[in-house]
């Protein structure tokens, strides 16, 4: 994929383009179809330099009043402080794929999955077959959300398509994923079965290091692509869950630094890629998401079978043991020109139910209620207009925040929602939130 190669001011091995305030618009005619008790109240479309073909716009992590999205190019900083009204703090440009995000205190973390030149922002696209290519973690430091400030990188022997933080009081850990099965690199061959454990100094982000790359599959038949693509985690209790390439995990992390594997699932039936996971707000269950098709291809239409391409609910019982408890997948069946498959949500922070907010890429954002997870069911659903035949969209991230549902388009930009109906307005407001670090 092409690199961006816009000019902008450089500051500290990043560039940064605090913009004007952005005012929110209408999304474009065709706008969308959306149920009763979903209301949409803004969108903030792509700006310079992240309107480009090239510029997905990826995960959203938020803290206090603003939002972070990841994009290709790099990632934007919102002021979310009145929803109906997000305006752009700043757009920092930072080529790498995908360029996921998390954020705690002052740190913003972004992940690498792609060969670099070099660490830095500056660098372009690497040589896999180099040594001296860099995949991996940046940090920065967003002390000032207008400017956020490049602070260090940690390469990793397989990069981080996604991250993980686990916050601590004095040291944070971060988890590295790297899913593969592509590419390959000098430092990664296939088939990329470990997580790489990066320890960060609270008081000293710059000295952050690689501390660990334990590997959690040791009994995979040969020539099965092992990786995990997303590891959610409940400090509270010393647990994790791992979505991996044929295999959901639950890990225990008592010590941050060597997850111990104690259960896989595998459900052949009805998952193939099992991509990212989501705690209640209990830690009573979890949410596993199957990417099927890896998110480019049609995979809600009425041709496919059953409950391929949605996902799957699991009880964790007391001896920290999985437990499958049900499925469900969007009932609106799209086109075959869209690229539709469950993708990343949270779980709503409200006693006496358990309601889902989740992407779907073209299938737009689904809320539904796993209260009873034999009977999963949709409740209220927002779906754009399909998108010109052969172009890749749709909403890459959706998750509830403070009051309002807030997704991230891939080609749209950031989309504001408010639910009504089922009401909320008793969900746990939160001071930040990293969906895969359930707090």
């Amino acid at each position: 994929m092409k690199r961006l190669l816009v000019g902008l001011v450089l500051i500290a091995g990043c560039t940064t383009a605090p913009p004007p305030a952005a005012t929110p618009t209408s999304a474009p005619t065709p706008e969308f179809t959306i149920t009763a008790g979903l209301r949409h109240v803004a969108n903030v479309p792509p700006g310079p330099p992240f309107d480009t073909p090239e510029s997905f716009a990826t995960d959203l992590a938020f803290q206090g009043r603003y939002a972070f999205a990841g994009n290709y190019g790099g990632f934007t900083v919102y002021d979310i402080g009145d929803p109906t009204r997000p305006t752009v703090v700043a757009r920092v440009l930072c080529p790498a794929d995908q360029n996921d995000v998390s954020v705690y205190n002052n740190l913003l973390f972004l992940s690498v999955d792609v060969p670099r030149a070099g660490p830095d922002c500056a660098s372009g696209p690497g040589d896999p077959s180099a040594e001296t290519q860099f995949e991996g973690v940046r940090i920065f430091d967003i002390t000032d959300v207008a400017r956020p400030r490049y602070v260090t990188a940690v390469r990793t022997p397989c990069g981080s398509h996604t991250n993980t933080i686990i916050p601590g009081d004095d040291v944070h850990h971060v988890y590295a994923s790297a899913a593969g099965p592509a590419p390959d690199t000098a430092r990664c061959p296939a088939p990329h079965e470990l997580v790489s454990v990066i320890e960060v100094p609270a008081a000293d982000p710059a000295a952050a290091k690689l501390v660990a790359t334990p590997v959690l599959f040791t009994d995979r038949d040969p020539g099965r692509f092992g990786g995990c693509h997303d590891v959610s985690v409940l400090p509270a209790k010393n647990l994790a869950v791992a979505a991996c390439y044929g295999d959901g995990l639950l890990l225990d992390i008592t010590d941050r630094a060597d997850p111990k594997v104690l259960q896989r699932v595998t459900d052949r039936r009805n998952f193939s890629i099992w991509h990212s996971a989501a705690f209640t707000p209990d830690g009573t269950k979890v949410v596993f998401s199957d990417e099927l098709g890896g998110g480019t291809a049609p995979m809600c239409t009425a041709e496919v079978p059953g409950n391929k391409g949605g996902t799957a609910i699991y009880e964790i019982t007391d001896d920290r043991r999985m437990r499958p408890l049900g499925l469900f997948k969007i009932p609106r069946a799209q086109s075959e020109a869209e690229n539709c498959v469950a993708h990343n949500g949270n779980v709503i922070p409200i006693e006496g139910r358990n309601l889902m907010v989740q992407a779907w890429y073209q299938g737009g954002v689904s809320v539904w209620d796993f209260t009873d997870p034999a009977k999963a069911r949709e409740v209220a659903a927002f779906d754009r207009a399909p998108l010109a035949a052969g172009t890749l969209g749709g909403s890459w991230s959706a998750y509830f925040y403070n009051g309002y549902i807030y997704s991230s388009d891939i080609t749209r930009g950031l989309d504001v929602l408010e639910l009504t109906e089922p009401p909320v307005a008793g969900a746990k407001r939160l001071p930040g939130l990293n969906p895969q670090t359930q707090e």
